[in-house]
């Protein structure tokens, strides 16, 4: 017979406890980004910070915790998202990029590094315009902890989970892909 701990049946069941350690990152408060939003708003209009607050509200309304850090010596990460599930969970580190062009891969191996740094799970880089071929192809090698969100699928994200219909002006549409 295996060991039990004491006061344990065999047939007890417990929920895992599963604690993070968040004293690495420097929160903001938090507020409404979304409150803000009306009509057809450009989110390349929104102010950095509102738009890494936005970002934090849409991971919580998929079901996750989640914190905006500093602004200043943020180490390359504008937020932190917790899944608590104690196997599949963890810690998220999120970048979020306003951007107008291409996200070069430089951005992808910071966020990389970042995640390193922190010991986090999973990092994604959320951004309102496109990755390149070598940012994709970076990511794809990772898979499994880096997940990139360009400007499209942010929109419909943004409408499933928090009611938006938000526009991305970009002067240029991205480019089409090769299948």
């Amino acid at each position: 017979m295996p060991d039990v701990p004491v006061g344990a049946d065999e047939g007890d069941a417990s929920e895992p406890v599963v604690e993070f350690d968040l004293a690495r990152y420097k929160f903001t408060d938090e507020f409404d980004a979304a409150a803000e939003l009306d009509g057809r708003f450009d989110l390349l209009e929104m102010d950095p910070f509102k738009f890494e607050h936005l970002i934090r509200q849409l991971f919580e309304k998929i079901g996750m915790k989640s914190w905006v850090t500093q602004a200043s010596r943020d180490d390359g990460v504008d937020g932190v998202a917790v899944h608590e599930d104690p196997i599949l969970g963890g810690v998220c580190v999120i970048q979020a990029k306003r951007y107008k062009r291409v996200v070069e891969a430089d951005a992808v191996r910071a966020l990389w590094g970042a995640m390193e740094d922190k010991h986090a799970t999973k990092g994604i880089l959320v951004t309102t315009s496109w990755f390149g071929s070598s940012s994709r192809q970076f990511a794809a090698r990772h898979q499994e902890r880096l997940r990139l969100i360009e400007g499209a699928e942010l929109k419909h994200l943004l409408a499933e989970h928090l009611g938006l219909d938000i526009r991305i002006g970009l002067n240029r549409p991205p480019p089409r892909r090769r299948s």
